[in-house]
């Protein structure tokens, strides 16, 4: 006889009511009474059905228990606990996968020296002072780049190219080149470039920005707050802060710059930790559009890695933050906390990671050189290497990459609510804490399953009080392809 049991899934609250975030399909349900009461039985035992029933009858008609456990059943929110958990299942996407994103790292050098850079302090895993790659991508190298993302993209109409550094504008004219260049050559071939890039804002001169605003290229700046935080660790090579410095030209890129909304990219260190002021300063004093913030990648050893009760201050302020973010979307107002809305986004289109982004797969680094690396974060690193731009990407090498880091085979992964959207982790992250790409980034875990949880109460808020918020993400594409 069938014992009915609880499945895979993570129960939460919100807007006065139950929700669960079944696992298995990535999927957000709301309970009604009939629906919780049935889970609630089942997660202290295991019960035949006409128990089930029986117990409940007294509260719900036979009728309704009968079509709830069936539905129950078919979202897999319940199941016969005699069967056994099935593996995760391991599916491949289907090769050739077309490349979305082209991060092009036109140089590896960089006018500042903060302190917990993972491309020059004490992680990197790239020599750019006195290693074998040129300091600056040459145009010619841009151009055969440029070729290279237009054939992988594959059928795909738009392609998106991402100036990275080092300093992305220290090699502004190979950069000038290139946006004209690629713009001439997707034209030729029906298709569209969308450009952006990452700077630390110290070179946005006058001609930059109107270049940047006449081309509506995207613009990322790195950031970390006011004067003293940004001042503690982002520093020239000197010693001197850099605040003084990236101020003014940052509003004056946003007063000329405003075909494209510009966000801040803040990195949380143990000494950078007041978000909330953080985030005022940047969007209210500042002015910018959108602020995300991203702890610190390095070894647990150093003096500005964040302890395990910081990252519980991080969780504690997202939180705070993730609340004012519902109040806003509620009436419709903006508000900019950028990681609430790429987690709410992922949640809305039912996202199930094999990956935790796209790095090796729609997402791929070019050195300087013009070597292929599985991301920005691994340019120019022999060990990460797939291909390069002149004979394209290696599929061997690609395929044993994507084999090697499913998530099936991180077994530390298998009974985790959170993985759909985790996925383990970022790669880097787990080469610089643990020294290999295949590693789940477990000393994230618990901060990831409580930040999962509390945009899974932003989002059951939005479903009861503004459901069309949530419909904007459905035409919207994928934080994957956007984000670097």
């Amino acid at each position: 006889m069938m014992v009915l049991g609880s499945g895979e899934y993570h129960r939460f609250e919100a807007a006065g009511r139950p929700f669960v975030y079944l696992v298995p399909s990535a999927a957000v349900f709301a309970l009604d009474d009939a629906a919780d009461a049935v889970l609630r039985a089942l997660a202290q035992r295991g019960r035949t059905r006409d128990e089930l029933v029986g117990e409940l009858s007294d509260l719900f008609p036979r009728s309704e228990l009968d079509e709830t456990i069936s539905e129950l059943e078919r979202v897999r929110a319940i199941g016969d606990v005699h069967v056994p958990d099935k593996p995760l299942p391991k599916f491949f996407p289907l090769m050739p996968f077309p490349l979305t994103t082209m991060v092009l790292n036109v140089t590896n050098q960089c006018n500042l020296s903060c302190t917990y850079c993972y491309e020059y302090s004490e992680d990197k895993i790239v020599d750019t002072e006195n290693g074998k790659k040129p300091k600056f991508m040459t145009e010619e190298t841009a151009r055969e780049s440029v070729e290279f993302m237009l054939k992988e993209s594959g059928a795909n109409r738009m392609a998106h190219l991402t100036f990275f550094g080092g300093e992305t504008l220290m090699n502004f004219p190979v950069l000038q080149k290139t946006v004209a260049y690629a713009r001439e050559r997707a034209a030729e071939l029906g298709k569209e470039v969308d450009f952006s890039l990452t700077t630390n804002a110290t070179l946005l001169r006058p001609d930059v920005i109107e270049f940047l605003a006449e081309n509506r290229i995207g613009v990322t700046i790195s950031i970390d707050g006011p004067k003293e935080m940004q001042d503690k660790f982002r520093v020239f090579h000197n010693g001197a802060g850099s605040y003084d410095i990236v101020a003014p030209k940052i509003k004056e890129l946003l007063r000329r710059h405003r075909s494209r909304p510009i966000g801040a990219r803040v990195t949380l260190t143990s000494g950078v930790l007041d978000i909330k002021r953080i985030f005022r300063h940047l969007t209210e004093d500042i002015g910018f559009w959108e602020v995300g913030f991203a702890p610190v990648t390095t070894s647990p050893g150093r003096d500005y890695a964040i302890s395990t009760g910081g990252m519980d201050t991080v969780l504690a302020q997202f939180s705070e933050l993730a609340d004012e973010f519902l109040e806003a979307a509620v009436a419709n107002r903006h508000h900019g906390f950028s990681n609430v809305k790429d987690t709410l986004e992922e949640i809305h289109k039912g996202v199930s990671k094999a990956y935790p982004c796209g790095a090796g797969l729609g997402l791929m680094g070019v050195a300087t050189d013009g070597d292929v690396a599985l991301c920005h974060r691994f340019a120019g690193s022999d060990s990460h290497k797939m291909g390069d731009v002149r004979t394209g990407i290696d599929r061997n090498a690609q395929m044993a990459f994507l084999e090697k880091h499913h998530i099936a085979d991180k077994t530390d992964c298998s009974t985790c609510w959170a993985r759909p959207l985790c996925s383990g982790g970022c790669y880097h992250e787990a080469y610089t804490r643990y020294g290999e790409t295949t590693r789940p980034n477990l000393h994230f875990c618990e901060w990831i399953r409580g930040w999962t949880d509390v945009c899974l109460r932003v989002y059951g808020e939005l479903s009861e009080r503004n459901p069309a918020y949530l419909a904007q993400f459905d035409h919207m594409e994928s934080v994957a392809e956007r984000a670097v």
